[in-house]
């Protein structure tokens, strides 16, 4: 006898519960779980980039990282089939993080040496904060993360003034300085614009003509003030967006963007 459809529709839903949800206990067991493994699995891929440790115990850190990473993939799968919209899961923030976090792995069997890149997967701890009675972590995050997103054009526009600016300066020391000095080419140039601008200073590369000093205190002075335009941006857009409660979750689609007072899920429609 073959399954019913609502058996397998509630199957689906209970798993979503579980899976996407922290108000039951087998979906906090579930989170505390993840948790675990995330940290063991970091764990796993840090000890493997030490040379002593891998000569040692290799083989057994491979085994280790690879059932973690098998677990994952049936977690990430599950995810999409439980999923009400599996499209709109996979094309959020954490679907990509999710699929981030098993990718490393298969791609270190044709690049040898791409397999560390799987420590990417300590991104997943935001998803299990709410386990730890952090909720007010994430809904500052997660504020954080509108913020930025709302300002992304801003930022975009200031990011390319930056680049011209860079640019310009950098040019311009190329003909002020010698190649003795380490400005061999405008790209390299470039570089030390960015690091100058930045207040980085590596000190790899520094002008020696008192005319290339000057011009460098003034990027110098100058950056000092463009770190302080981006912040302003997201500061803004934090205010407006903090008006807002997003850590309320629809049981049906999984969307979060309500307001304070919605009775009804803005993305489905079900009651909240």
């Amino acid at each position: 006898m073959g399954h019913h459809p609502e058996d397998k529709k509630d199957l689906r839903h209970h798993l979503h519960r579980i899976i996407f949800g922290s108000d039951t206990r087998a979906g906090r067991r579930f989170d505390v779980i993840l948790l675990y493994l995330i940290l063991l699995s970091t764990a796993l891929v840090m000890l493997e980039s030490v040379r002593e440790v891998e000569a040692d115990w290799g083989p057994w850190l491979r085994v280790g990282e690879w059932t973690i990473t098998v677990l994952f993939t049936v977690e990430y799968l599950v995810r999409i089939w439980v999923s009400p919209q599996p499209l709109r899961y996979i094309m959020s923030f954490y679907g990509v993080v999710d699929l981030l976090a098993i990718v490393p792995s298969y791609l270190g069997l044709f690049l040898p040496g791409t397999g560390s890149l799987a420590v990417v997967r300590a991104l997943r701890l935001t998803r299990v904060f709410r386990i730890l009675n952090l909720l007010d972590y994430v809904r500052e995050a997660r504020l954080l993360l509108l913020a930025l997103l709302a300002s992304r054009h801003r930022i975009i526009v200031f990011m390319l003034a930056v680049l011209a600016l860079v640019t310009v300066f950098g040019a311009i020391m190329f003909v002020v300085e010698t190649p003795e000095a380490g400005f061999t080419s405008i790209p390299r140039s470039i570089y030390w614009a960015i690091v100058t601008l930045t207040t980085v200073g590596y000190g790899d590369i520094a002008p020696q003509s008192t005319l290339g000093q000057a011009i460098a205190s003034a990027i110098m002075i100058l950056g000092y003030a463009i770190i302080a335009i981006p912040t302003g941006i997201v500061s803004v857009e934090i205010a407006r967006q903090g008006r807002r409660t997003k850590d309320r979750v629809c049981e049906q689609c999984g969307h979060t963007d309500h307001d304070a007072k919605a009775k009804y899920c803005s993305n489905c429609g079900s009651s909240l």
